[in-house]
């Protein structure tokens, strides 16, 4: 599948998302997503970080230092009850703004 570009704002959404089945490193983050849209989504660094340091500072997510599975220390980001309640604003706006779009399409 052909690589695509995140519309503005979707990456919180879908990091949120992958949060909520479970705390993750950076990394595992970008892999889960690199995976789960068969390879249309492949974030780099620069994308990603600043927006895990971004929602942290929001109180949106927190992080621990832990071993990862190939034993070496890493920061693994957890969902917060604060991210959790954005997670679902967030799911709520996107599902109206597919919704709306659709509509639009579908009759244009």
């Amino acid at each position: 599948m052909a690589k695509i570009d995140l519309p503005q704002g979707t990456l919180d959404l879908l990091v949120l998302r992958l949060l909520g089945s479970g705390k993750m490193h950076g990394w595992g983050i970008a892999q889960r997503l690199n995976l789960l849209s068969k390879e249309a989504l492949q974030l780099q660094e620069g994308t990603l970080y600043p927006a895990l340091y971004r929602m942290e500072s929001k109180g949106w997510i927190t992080a621990e230092w832990a071993q990862s599975e190939n034993n070496r220390r890493a920061k693994y980001y957890l969902l917060t009850n604060i991210g959790q309640k954005r997670l679902e604003e967030e799911k709520r706006s996107w599902d109206r703004l597919a919704e709306v779009i659709a509509a639009v399409m579908k009759e244009a």
